[in-house]
């Protein structure tokens, strides 16, 4: 396994990775309206400007295959992402492994938004959610959402 500093080249791939995880995993746990937020929301010119300002980061398998992408703002970790057929093999780990040294080189905090997919894999490590959120969405559905904290003292 292997993470780089994503390029502009990188960008149909990591839309890919981004927006098939969205399509394929979020509505087991999402309304529509909820799931056509998140796809518009991590569109290609947020993600493309994250590329720009060297927040993105790219997975790859041993055998050079890009698996999952992670964004790092500051002491943020936004857009975790593994494709679908790849998860459960450890990419994931590796990605907020990743995520949180980069953070910790900076900050005693690390802040993250969780959707529910993910807030199991966080709790496990230890992030406290700190609040809730309720979007409304275009057709009426609700989109539901924590921001999650961790505190690291060094």
């Amino acid at each position: 396994m292997t993470i780089k500093t994503a390029n502009i080249s990188d960008l149909d791939i990591i839309e890919k990775i981004t927006q098939q995880t969205i399509s394929e995993i979020y509505p087991q746990y999402y309304s529509f309206g909820a799931v056509e937020f998140f796809i518009q929301h991590h569109n290609t010119t947020n993600i493309k400007s994250d590329i720009k300002a060297g927040n993105v980061y790219i997975e790859y398998d041993d055998m050079n295959n890009a698996v999952g992408t992670v964004t790092v703002k500051e002491n943020e970790i936004c857009r975790l992402f593994v494709l679908p057929n790849q998860q459960g093999k450890g990419y994931g780990t590796k990605l907020i492994e990743f995520a949180e040294n980069s953070i910790l080189d900076k900050y005693d905090k690390i802040i993250l938004d969780a959707s529910l997919p993910a807030k199991r894999i966080y709790l496990k490590r230890h992030y406290k959610q700190t609040e809730y959120h309720i979007i409304e969405t275009q057709n009426g559905d609700k989109l539901c959402y924590d921001v999650m904290e961790k505190n690291i003292t060094k």
